[in-house]
C-alpha cells in the first residue's frame, strides 16, 4: 500500500487511464501549464501534451458543452471544474444534456464523461465559493453523483467513473486535496460505483456520512467510544447511486442512525436516507433517524460565524446522545 494524498491519488487515475485509453482526455481551467487550480494535474501536460491536457478560457458553459460534443461523439473526457460553485454555469450542459441524451434518443448515443472539482466549503471562502451542489445533481436522472472521502477511495472510483459509458460528476472537497493515505498498489485498482463502506464498525448507533463529513464524524465516534458507546459509520462513496442495501442493514442491527451531510437540510442526502430508513427499516427503528446538516444559510465569511455554521463533531455527538436516550 502507497500513502498518497487525495490529489496524488485523483492524478494517479487520470494518468492511469488516460494511459491505457487514448481517448481519456483532460480539460478545465488552468490544468494544463499551471497544473491545476489544486496541483492535481501536475504532470500529465508533460506526460499527455496539449492535446490531451487543454486549458481552457473561464467559460464553465462552453468547455463543459464542448466535454459533452466530445463524449457523443466517442471521446472521453474529463472536464475540471476549479470549483462546482462555478460549474452551476454549465448546468444546462450537465442537466440538460449530458444526462439526458441516451434517454431523448432512444440509446443511440451516450455521453462518457467526467465532471470533477473541489466541492463544498474550505474555509472562508465566502457565499459563493461554499456551496456543496452533490445532492442537488443527484436530483437527476442520468447522472452518478460520487463524493470519496479518502484517497483510496477516490482512486478507485474515478478510475471506475472513466469507465463509465454515462455522465459522472465527481465531487472532491476542497480541504482534503493534501489529505493522506493509505492507496491500494493493486494492479489496474477498481472500485464499483454504488458501492458504500463500513469504515467503522458498531453497535449502538449508525452514521452515515461522506466526503469531509466523513472524517468529522470519525472525530464524534472516537470521542463517543470513551464514553462506553460504539457508533457504526457508513460512507456510501457515491450518493447516487445510494448503496441503500448496506445502510439498511446496519440499522438493523444499531437500531439508531444519523446522517451528517454538508447540504442544506431540505431536500438533500439525509432527508433521502432519513425516508429510506424508515419505508425499509422502520419496525428495526428505537428512536427517530436523526440528521446533522449545514443551517438553511448561507456561508458566513467571518470565521467565528463559520465554525459555528460547518457541523462540527459535538452536533454529532448531541444527536447521537438524543437518539441514544442518554442525555
Amino acid at each position: 500500500m502507497a500513502e498518497l494524498q487525495f490529489r496524488e491519488a485523483i492524478r494517479d487515475a487520470m494518468d492511469e487511464e488516460m494511459a491505457r485509453d487514448e481517448r481519456v482526455f483532460l480539460m478545465g481551467e488552468e490544468v494544463a501549464e499551471y497544473n491545476g487550480a489544486y496541483k492535481v494535474s501536475e504532470g500529465l501536460l508533460d506526460k499527455y501534451g496539449f492535446k490531451r491536457v487543454i486549458d481552457t478560457p473561464i467559460s464553465e458553459l462552453g468547455f463543459a458543452g464542448i466535454g459533452v460534443g466530445a463524449a457523443m461523439n466517442g471521446l472521453r473526457p474529463i472536464v475540471e471544474f476549479m470549483t462546482f460553485n462555478f460549474a452551476v454555469l454549465a448546468a444546462d450542459q450537465i442537466i440538460n444534456h449530458a444526462s439526458k441524451a441516451r434517454y431523448m434518443l432512444g440509446g443511440q448515443l451516450n455521453t462518457p464523461i467526467v465532471f470533477r472539482g473541489p466541492n463544498a466549503s474550505a474555509g472562508q471562502l465566502g457565499a459563493t465559493h461554499s456551496v456543496a451542489y452533490d445532492s442537488m445533481y443527484a436530483q437527476f436522472p442520468g447522472l452518478s453523483v460520487i463524493y470519496p472521502s479518502e484517497p483510496d477511495d477516490a482512486k478507485g472510483l474515478l478510475k471506475s467513473a472513466i469507465r463509465n459509458d454515462d455522465a459522472v460528476l465527481f465531487m472532491e472537497s476542497e480541504q482534503m486535496y493534501g489529505l493522506k493515505g493509505e492507496v491500494s498498489d493493486e494492479e489496474d485498482y477498481i472500485i464499483p460505483i454504488g458501492k458504500g463502506k463500513i469504515k467503522r464498525e458498531g453497535d449502538d448507533v449508525t452514521i452515515v456520512a461522506t466526503g469531509k463529513m466523513y472524517h468529522i464524524a470519525k472525530q464524534a465516534a472516537t470521542q463517543l467510544a470513551k464514553d462506553g458507546v460504539e457508533a457504526e459509520i457508513i460512507d456510501p462513496r457515491t450518493i447516487k447511486p445510494l448503496d441503500i442495501e448496506l445502510i439498511v442493514e446496519s440499522v438493523k442491527k444499531t437500531n439508531r442512525c444519523i446522517v451528517v451531510d454538508e447540504s442544506h437540510p431540505f431536500g438533500g442526502l439525509a432527508s433521502e436516507v432519513g425516508f429510506l430508513i424508515q419505508r425499509e427499516a422502520f419496525d428495526y427503528l428505537d428512536a427517530p433517524v436523526r440528521r446533522v446538516t449545514l443551517p438553511d444559510v448561507n456561508a458566513p465569511f467571518s470565521k467565528p460565524l463559520f465554525d459555528l455554521w460547518l457541523p462540527d463533531a459535538k452536533e454529532i455527538i448531541d444527536a447521537v446522545n438524543a437518539v441514544t436516550y442518554r442525555k
